[in-house]
């Protein structure tokens, strides 16, 4: 029976990969790094300092990966202060309510910094919906790796086989998928050469997997 549901946050709670693409760029400016759409796009769901550290790595930059980590944040918090546009995925705020009016536990396992997660969960008043949040950037190893996800289960309180996964992203169904928890890959339009074959489901709107359809899915 499910129990709790974990979600991801960029590229389904929020599309803030706009906002993050354009501070990468920024940065990648800053240190004169040619990142191509290719690569870039392989970073999908992993943490910043992950990035950042491949980044040194694949273009033999002599910095500390928490130079760019900082240029990279610096860049976001200009960008998402000042874009007052910047809006919830269509249908995630009603799923949130449906599975936390289902009295379903609801975690959240972000790749992103806690204090981007914070940011957002305070301009759209999500925390009264939510357990426990967890950022990737303060574990040991970023997505594809499962420990986001193993730990987002441990919260939850209950067995792995009685949670979900929303994911996105390449990264976070490998993730999902590794950690042995049922997976949906949510394949919106704002997802950009992902790969949805480790993930259980597969969805393009959120209403196909409101609690009373997934409860008889999963």
């Amino acid at each position: 029976m499910l129990k709790a549901v974990i979600f991801d946050m960029d590229g389904v709670i929020v599309n803030s990969e706009p906002l993050h693409h354009l501070a990468y760029k920024k940065m990648f400016e800053e240190f004169q790094l040619d990142v191509s759409n290719s690569l870039y796009e392989s970073f999908t769901g992993q943490s910043t300092y992950s990035i950042c550290k491949q980044l040194c790595d694949i273009f033999n930059l002599n910095k500390d990966p928490n130079e760019l980590v900082l240029s990279k944040r610096k860049h976001f918090k200009v960008i998402f202060e000042g874009d007052s546009s910047f809006q919830m995925i269509d249908g995630a705020m009603n799923l949130i309510e449906n599975y936390f009016n289902n009295d379903l536990t609801l975690i959240l396992a972000s790749s992103a910094s806690m204090t981007n997660i914070n940011r957002i969960f305070k301009k759209f008043d999500l925390n009264k919906f939510f357990k426990s949040k967890i950022s990737g950037a303060d574990l040991k190893e970023s997505k594809p790796n499962p420990e986001i996800f193993v730990k987002a289960a441990e919260l939850s309180g209950f067995n792995k086989e009685e949670c979900i996964v929303i994911e996105d992203s390449t990264n976070g169904i490998m993730a999902a998928f590794s950690a042995g928890i049922y997976c949906v890959g949510y394949n919106s339009v704002n997802s950009k050469n992902q790969n949805y074959d480790k993930a259980n489901l597969v969805i393009n709107n959120f209403n196909e997997i409101i609690f009373n359809k997934i409860s008889k899915v999963f």
